[in-house]
């Protein structure tokens, strides 16, 4: 199969920076690089350029005009001018384990998504981590809290099965799954802007359709670099939408992926 790595990003480089080189040193690579960016600046674009060169995987850049929070639209468009037939998605402030895309790939099964474990990096460290660029954590590193999580034991995580519906414990700066079944539900619904719920109301509605989803703890770690809240002024909408999903049993929403689709 064919995979894509997916970061989503808004006006944070000196963050971006220090994921890109966490993807230079994992250890499978994708086969494209894809930034959904919503409305950065022009220093966003030349820090992107500059990683392309460094290495030789297609890095291609989607950009949307600063209108708000808009975060469905942009991946929506990045999704649909995806190549891959397998999607491995973070958020620009998730630096990864250097086996970060590997474990994705090797516990990737059909008709099944997969979210992973997020670690958090103490705030009082952030400057630190950023300036000195840290891409290793373990155990006893000081920066980071829920140290259990960076265990990376990747047998362990054959312990988690697959299961229906929605976990407590998922994530959508840390989620893999199949382009196909992303498309099959028209994708993230642009009925949310602002801050909240389009990552779960999405894979509420894959539930919805039949894919399973399953954690994969102790493997497809993520190392996520404290920032203060986005605005929650529309979560309270947001929340209606997921809502209406959940009492509906929605599976396709109106307005989604399939106006990006060649058709």
């Amino acid at each position: 199969m064919k995979v894509a790595l997916l970061i989503s990003t808004y006006n944070w480089t000196e963050a971006l920076s220090v994921v890109f080189d966490s993807i230079l040193l994992q250890t499978k690579m994708p086969d494209e690089i894809l930034i959904a960016d919503d409305g950065s600046k022009e220093d966003t674009k030349e820090l992107i350029l500059n990683f392309s060169k460094k290495n030789t995987i297609p890095v291609k850049h989607f950009w949307q005009e600063d209108n708000g929070f808009r975060k469905s639209k942009i991946l929506n468009q990045t999704i649909a001018a995806s190549t891959s037939d397998y999607i491995i998605q973070v958020d620009g402030d998730c630096i990864l384990h250097n086996k970060f895309v590997e474990d994705h790939i090797n516990k990737s099964s059909k008709n099944t998504y997969l979210y992973g474990t997020r670690v958090n990096i103490l705030p009082q460290y952030v400057s630190r981590v950023l300036t000195s660029k840290i891409v290793h954590f373990s155990f006893f590193s000081k920066e980071i809290k829920n140290k259990s999580r960076t265990l990376h034991l990747p047998v362990l995580s054959n312990l988690y099965k697959s299961h229906e519906g929605i976990s407590k414990n998922f994530r959508g700066c840390n989620v893999s799954y199949w382009r196909s079944d992303v498309i099959a539900v028209n994708g993230y619904n642009e009925d949310f802007e602002g801050w909240g719920r389009e990552d779960s109301d999405l894979v509420i509605r894959m539930s919805n359709l039949g894919v399973k989803a399953k954690r994969i703890r102790y493997a497809g770690i993520v190392y996520h670099i404290y920032h203060k809240v986005n605005s929650q002024h529309n979560l309270q909408f947001n929340d209606s939408i997921q809502e209406r999903t959940i009492r509906e049993k929605i599976i396709r929403c109106e307005k989604g992926i399939g106006q990006y689709l060649i058709k």
